[in-house]
């Protein structure tokens, strides 16, 4: 058996995360150099995920009608869906376990300097967390949108996916009047990956704007106050990743080391953004590269973005524990645990952008006050730091969803090992933008070299 020719390798500096890494370093410089106009940068960030965010809703309903349409078999699509769920419930409860754990032993808020709890600093985080759907009517009623379109004109892909999964069992029962839906909007997607395309090349200047926005604006002050907390967030994410999601990814047959260095582009781009939905197409087409299956991708990595948010909950769990440390409130292991519960429902369907976090811990402690006595004011002594600590759990949610997806992908059969395999040894071999050429037009050209034995997770 012959293999196919190795794709010439590219210069480094075509590489979208040597601009994007340029980008980084540039904004630290400013942002320590000029922090007056630095911190006036928010806005190259804001408008490069204000770009991408355009996109998602077309992009994710396209790809979830196609995917489960495509499966011709409502049964499977039923079976992948509870897969999901299944396992992203474990996920979120073990991030939140871990986060709980760790806060208890580290015991962050009686370590470091003493920070002044300012009221006015938290009032904004909680106007906006009493509008924040929580609890389980909250949730249920979230799921739905106002109107079809608002779906999309609100930005709330856990809306979009409930459009789409009711529109892909409606399609699925056409027959074949259906499959001309199918083709149309398979042609919708290949438009929006076409503008996602262009849209990526305007990611290091999102990088620098973000990066020099958060060092101009917060310095180094700030970080040595609550030094205690931001150390030990970092680490349980990293202990997360490490030990939770390596020891899955070792059990479906990879490792998250070769994994993370396949998406280092990604994860590049989320440190610079501070947001993990900046990468959510480019993770559509690298998964599906890497040999999940394109109905998989499609249900799983949208799903995940709304019900699997690990970096998210170990920082709620984390944060209110911190808060009661730091006020002087002895929270019980029976309160926490009820709070450990009550977040594994809050955290669902927050949204993967900067503050969704922040506003999710107000919410909670807003609401589980009374049987907590955590005082939600609180929130105004993790206020200053939550931008340096987004970074970490928009990374945290999009490794967590990119190696649930290649999971659920083996749990359900439809993940090409030898694909995995051959792609995770030699990364280089997928051109993630030869790959949005392809899905942007109908030509089969080069994006990924066919490995030996590929073909079963077409």
């Amino acid at each position: 058996m012959v293999s196919a020719p190795t794709r010439e390798r590219k210069p480094i500096y075509k590489h979208l995360y040597f601009w994007v890494l340029v980008s980084i370093v540039l904004g630290v410089i400013v942002g320590y150099a000029f922090p007056a106009q630095a911190s006036g940068m928010k806005w190259l960030a804001d408008f490069f995920i204000a770009l991408v965010k355009i996109v998602i809703a077309p992009t994710i309903f396209c790809t979830i009608v196609v995917g489960i349409a495509g499966l011709g078999n409502l049964a499977k699509a039923g079976g992948l869906a509870l897969r999901t769920i299944l396992y992203f419930t474990a996920m979120t409860t073990a991030a939140l376990a871990i986060g709980l754990i760790v806060v208890n032993l580290v015991q962050p808020g009686h370590h470091g300097a003493s920070v002044p709890l300012n009221d006015a600093a938290a009032e904004k985080t909680l106007a906006d967390a009493a509008t924040a759907e929580t609890g389980v009517t909250g949730f249920v009623l979230s799921l739905v949108p106002k109107s079809f379109l608002s779906a999309f004109t609100d930005g709330q892909l856990i809306q979009v996916l409930v459009i789409a999964v009711l529109v892909a069992v409606a399609v699925a029962g056409m027959g074949k009047r259906g499959e001309k839906v199918v083709a149309a909007l398979d042609t919708v997607s290949k438009v929006m990956f076409g503008v996602i395309k262009i849209v990526m090349y305007a990611a290091p200047i999102g990088a620098f704007g973000g990066i020099a926005y958060t060092i101009g604006k917060f310095g180094g002050s700030i970080l040595g106050k609550l030094a205690w907390l931001m150390g030990s967030f970092y680490a349980t994410c990293l202990l997360f990743i490490l030990v939770v999601l390596g020891g899955v990814s070792l059990y479906a047959g990879f490792s998250i080391f070769k994994f993370l260095r396949y998406i280092k582009d990604e994860l590049l781009i989320v440190l610079g953004t501070s947001s993990s939905e900046t990468v959510l197409p480019r993770m559509l087409v690298k998964l599906e590269a890497a040999g999940a299956d394109k109905s998989v991708v499609g249900l799983t990595i949208p799903t995940g973005y709304s019900f699997n948010l690990d970096g998210t909950c170990i920082y709620l769990t984390m944060g209110a524990i911190f808060i009661a440390q730091a006020t002087g409130v002895e929270v019980g292991l029976g309160t926490q645990i009820g709070l450990l519960l009550f977040m594994l429902l809050a955290s669902k369907g927050a949204a993967g952008v900067t503050g969704a976090g922040l506003v999710t811990l107000a919410a909670s402690l807003s609401a589980f006050e009374a049987n907590s006595a955590i005082p939600a004011v609180g929130i105004a002594l993790i206020v200053g730091i939550d931008r340096f600590m987004s970074e970490a759990r928009a990374i945290t949610n999009m490794i967590g969803n990119g190696v649930g997806t290649l999971v659920v992908a083996r749990w359900q059969g439809q993940l090409d090992r030898d694909r995995l395999r051959e792609v995770l040894d030699n990364p280089t071999q997928v051109d993630v933008d030869a790959l949005m050429e392809r899905q942007h037009s109908d030509d089969d050209g080069p994006g990924v070299r066919e490995p030996v034995g590929a073909g079963a997770a077409r």
